[in-house]
């Protein structure tokens, strides 16, 4: 089962994935999906519903009826061409299954069970949904509701997501399911008894039915019209765009879909966003961030990570001026989608937004987008993208050569480049070990309170263990061709910060300004007295091309610095080059990805710089980079 869960997040086509599923469960492998083995597929679908906190006490009939219309000549067992061919064209069982995720042609609906808390009718044959589960089937594009029973039924009436001829965007009304005030008369639409009021699936416009005459056909797009592709922006390229005499004609990227030669032209002063989705961060979040996404933009601006990563987007909008990006997931998410940009080769880089649905979120908290989104209104969080102002982000190369004979040992290292931090000794043994516990029980790991409870747990282990005791005592750290005398130290850890902020928004290099009482100067002078002469310290920026070093005394040190008890960990050095040396086996991290390493060298360097959008409404307890200038000397923050 696990295995074929797996499989259904790969690419390919629903009939692969159908005769995978076929040969899974035909444990006898009679080629045939015989009644015990059916029920071993209602069973795991029902265990799977039950997981993601469905109501499953009417699906399992809704299930076995299914089943029961694959069986075409009724021997009570299901062939593998009966199972392809009744399943392929079985919309309610792709969609239980995860296999009808992808954007499908243009016009067609993308299905997927809903669960309605206020009345709701179908558009298809008026009829209310009723029932205590998920009552029926919505689209994410456009919202045209259906019962089950209607799916098959229903017209492929949904948005363009790109035209096959030259005209203007025209308003997608969907009828009823619209509850809310009229955008008009600004009263109620009530809509308890039967389909009433409409909706534009691309401005968003509701209105009373009433409220309809004199509205224009033509579509504005509404709020987030300089972020959206209109369909109209996407085209063949046989098609010639009608322009005024003189117009020069706009830029435009190649691209290929759905068997077609595309050409986009954005519309004037437009920033197009595309959005990449991790679907495996923040629960369930990240598939219900996916379908709202693609009900607010053209749903050709918003990808599935689980489906080809970042690339295919990329290549698709990679030639449209002032695009920007949007990743919804964690810290990692964002590191995937910059690495890809670099290996593209994409000039000018597109700046970068986060939407954080990881669990540290270290990036997207110093960008101030917050340290988790909890559900909020994305709508808003479109207008602040639009507004974000672009800042660099350093990034660094990190070479990690094992000495000879011992390249076999230990674990692979998993990433070449990082951005936010890399460290060795404690803090990276505690995260190896909540890794180590994550992979063997995933589901116990369903909330960033669960994680963050089991991550204490871990840091307490290794409070008693004290596995990385006497690092100093085994490790060289030269920064810009100068060594750092750790003799006379007592560290288990060390920190390379590119970044303030790690351990989910802690600050460990500290506040480096002058206004201290004078206690505070003491300490902070007898934090440094193991920086080489010559060597000055200064506040961590994430694009002054400096990294900050920064020693771990031990994990009760860490959590200190984590609930504030302490303000900065030992400060040793900044330095543009860093070389490592280690003596013996210790465990590492980059930016949260941890491994155990072998005796080793350790080298890092600047590598470049990457555009990312910083948010400007957000209530900050930090105040922005000292190169991003406020728009307005009157503007008010937020918490300010």
């Amino acid at each position: 089962e696990v295995m074929c869960y797996l499989s259904l997040l790969k690419a390919g086509s629903p009939s692969d994935k159908l005769e995978f599923m076929f040969r899974l469960y035909d444990c006898d492998n009679s080629d045939y999906l015989e009644t015990h083995e059916l029920d071993n597929i209602v069973q795991q679908m029902l265990l799977v519903g039950r997981y993601l906190g469905w109501d499953v006490s009417e699906l399992e009939p809704i299930l076995e009826d299914m089943l029961q219309e694959l069986d075409c000549n009724n021997d009570k067992k299901i062939s593998l061409d009966e199972w392809i061919k009744g399943g392929s064209n079985n919309i309610p069982l792709l969609v239980l299954l995860g296999i009808d995720t992808q954007v499908r042609e243009n016009c067609q609906h993308q299905w997927r069970w809903k669960k309605f808390r206020k009345p709701a009718f179908c558009n298809f044959c008026l009829g209310m949904l009723l029932g205590l589960g998920k009552q029926g089937l919505t689209c994410s594009f456009c919202k045209f509701t259906v019962h089950e029973r209607c799916v098959q039924k229903a017209p492929t009436s949904c948005v363009n997501t790109y035209v096959k001829s030259s005209r203007a965007v025209h308003h997608h009304w969907v009828v009823g399911n619209c509850p809310g005030k009229c955008d008009r008369c600004q009263k109620s639409i009530k809509s308890y008894k039967r389909l009433t009021g409409v909706r534009c699936a691309w401005c968003h416009l509701t209105l009373h039915d009433k409220c309809l005459s004199g509205i224009t056909v033509e579509c504005d797009l509404g709020k987030h019209k300089n972020l959206i592709l209109p369909p109209t922006a996407i085209c063949p390229k046989v098609l010639e765009r009608h322009r005024s005499v003189g117009d020069s004609p706009p830029p435009t990227n190649s691209s290929h879909m759905d068997g077609l030669d595309m050409q986009i032209a954005p519309l004037e002063n437009s920033v197009p966003l595309i959005v990449y989705v991790n679907p495996k961060s923040g629960g369930q979040q990240g598939r219900r961030t996916l379908q709202k996404f693609q009900y607010l933009l053209n749903p050709r601006q918003v990808y599935n990570l689980l489906d080809g990563g970042p690339t295919p987007g990329l290549k698709f909008i990679r030639n449209v001026p002032n695009f920007r990006v949007l990743c919804c997931g964690g810290d990692g998410t964002a590191g995937w989608v910059l690495a890809t940009i670099d290996k593209m080769e994409i000039d000018p880089p597109p700046p970068i937004a986060i939407l954080p649905l990881g669990t540290g979120n270290d990036l997207a908290r110093w960008l101030d987008w917050g340290g988790g989104y909890d559900g909020g209104n994305l709508s808003k969080i479109l207008q602040q993208i639009e507004q974000a102002v672009p800042v660099s982000l350093d990034r660094w190369n990190i070479d990690i050569s094992a000495f000879e004979g011992l390249e076999g040992r230990g674990e692979p290292v998993p990433l070449n480049v990082f951005n936010n931090y890399y460290s060795i000794g404690v803090d990276a043994s505690i995260a190896h070990k909540f890794h180590t516990m994550r992979q063997k029980n995933p589901e116990k790991f369903s909330s960033r309170i669960k994680n963050k409870w089991f991550y204490f747990g871990c840091g307490a282990e290794e409070r008693l263990s004290s596995s990385c005791k006497s690092l100093n005592s085994h490790i060289d750290v030269i920064c810009d061709g100068k060594a750092i005398d750790l003799t006379d130290t007592s560290l288990e850890g060390i920190v390379i910060l590119n970044i303030p902020s790690m351990y989910g928004g802690t600050n460990i290099w500290g506040n480096t300004s002058e206004k201290k009482k004078s206690k505070k100067k003491e300490a902070q002078k007898s934090s440094h007295r193991f920086v080489p002469q010559g060597l000055k310290l200064n506040k961590c920026f994430p694009n002054d091309r400096l990294l900050e070093v920064v020693g771990l005394e031990n994990a009760s040190h860490v959590g200190q610095l984590i609930t504030g008890l302490r303000e900065h960990g030992v400060r040793l050095a900044q330095a543009s080059n860093i070389v490592i040396r280690t003596k013996k086996e210790y465990p590492m991290q980059i930016d949260g990805e941890p491994w155990i390493q072998p005796p080793s060298t350790i080298r890092i360097t600047f590598r470049n710089q990457m555009p990312m959008l910083q948010n400007f409404h957000r209530s900050r307890k930090v105040k922005l980079l000292p190169f991003v200038k406020r728009r307005s000397r009157s503007y008010k923050y937020p918490g300010t």
